[in-house]
């Protein structure tokens, strides 16, 4: 059972190409930059969604990458067989939607009308298919909102620790790959939200973060009115800060019907924070 992924170099495909591996599955990994092969990884050169080399017929094709953009290779693709196909979206297609900043409200577009470019194209080739729609994604030192935090910290001795009420529901990158084997062998034909297996206050997942950290930093709040101010004059960083006060959860009552899946509590060790060289 060959199973092709896309963006198997990003920080979910560091922990399912060795559980491919593990169930004997051969892997065909696209990138955009050439990797060695190893043992049951065949890496192809190829880009979404115009620079995909031809494929064999394969089982299963995984995608971690832009989400149009595989629409429009699958579409356009057609692969033979049927293969289930596998693909992450973002909560923010929920959470940027009112968004008070243009781009993020576009983004939250784009990630729904993906969405619905996905469901369409696997209809008209007859495969199965799931979207997952992760929460905050941590575990591989690989991610962009609190490994960036974490290293700014570890580098400074400094933590900034900012207000914020708004509940958080971070997922680890490895129980993306777990729900992405599971969608493979029971593909839920709709998208499924998929968050942490705990909710905490901003203010927590921050303090978390820190006392995961394999030295000493210290902390230093940052208070409700300066991160106010912060948003009028770091545009970059308005609509993170205005969403310091919101819940960004998941219900995950469907993943856990559908596909079994439980996602672990949130309790970051070094290891989430330090790369470990490339998969």
């Amino acid at each position: 059972m060959t199973v092709v992924v896309f963006g198997a170099s990003g920080q979910i495909g560091h922990f399912l190409l060795p559980r491919l591996r593990g169930r004997g599955a051969p892997v065909i990994a696209v990138s955009r930059q050439p990797h060695a092969d190893s043992e049951g990884v065949r890496w192809m050169l190829g880009g979404l969604p115009d620079r995909v080399p031809a494929l064999p017929p394969v089982a299963a094709i995984v995608s971690y990458g832009p989400l149009q953009a595989f629409a429009h290779w699958l579409t356009a693709a057609a692969p033979a067989g049927s293969p289930r196909i596998v693909a992450t979206s973002s909560m923010s297609a929920q959470s940027k939607l009112d968004s008070e900043v243009p781009a993020e409200r576009a983004v939250a577009r784009q990630l729904q009308q993906g969405e619905v470019d996905l469901a369409a194209a696997c209809a008209a080739l007859g495969c199965e298919w799931t979207v997952l729609r992760p929460t905050l994604i941590y575990g591989a030192a690989r991610d962009k909102s609190l490994t960036p935090l974490a290293r700014r910290a570890m580098r400074t001795r400094v933590f900034p620790r900012p207000a914020g009420r708004g509940l958080r529901q971070p997922v680890h990158a490895d129980d993306i790959a777990q729900a992405t084997l599971a969608a493979i062998d029971r593909p839920a034909n709709r998208v499924l939200m998929l968050g942490g297996g705990e909710r905490l206050p901003a203010g927590e997942m921050f303090a978390r973060v820190q006392r995961s950290l394999p030295m000493a930093t210290l902390p230093v709040p940052v208070p409700a009115w300066l991160l106010r101010g912060a948003r009028h004059v770091l545009p970059t960083l308005r609509g993170p800060l205005a969403r310091l006060e919101a819940d960004l959860v998941a219900d995950n009552g469907e993943l856990e019907r559908l596909l079994g899946i439980h996602p672990r509590p949130f309790r970051p060790d070094p290891a989430c924070w330090i790369a470990d060289g490339p998969s």
